[in-house]
C-alpha cells in the first residue's frame, strides 16, 4: 500500500468515526445559559441581539448559553432554557 492510499484509508475511517460518534455526542449535550464569557457562546441569544457563536458581549449573560454536557448545567452555577426565559420576562 502506497502511502497516499494508507492516508485516504485512515481519513475515511476517521472520518466514519466522527460521524457515528457525532449523534451519540449530541444527545448527551444541553444548552446551559449563563455561564458563557463574552465572545464564548455557542449561538443565538435569547434577546435576539446576535445570531451567532462567539458575539455575547458580556460575562455570564443570562440570555446566552453554551452545550455542556448533559447534567452539568447546575453544578456550572447554569440555567436552563425554560429558567433563562422566565428571567427574560
Amino acid at each position: 500500500m502506497n502511502q497516499r492510499a494508507l492516508i485516504a484509508t485512515t481519513a475515511a475511517a476517521l472520518m466514519s468515526m466522527t460521524l457515528m460518534a457525532a449523534p451519540a455526542a449530541a444527545q448527551e449535550k444541553e444548552k446551559c445559559f449563563g455561564i458563557a464569557k463574552a465572545g464564548q457562546n455557542d449561538c443565538a441569544n435569547l434577546s435576539g441581539t446576535h445570531s451567532c457563536a462567539g458575539q455575547s458581549k458580556v460575562d455570564m449573560g443570562k440570555d446566552e448559553w453554551k452545550y455542556v454536557a448533559k447534567g452539568t448545567c447546575k453544578d456550572m452555577k447554569g440555567i436552563s432554557l425554560e429558567d433563562a426565559k422566565k428571567m427574560k420576562g
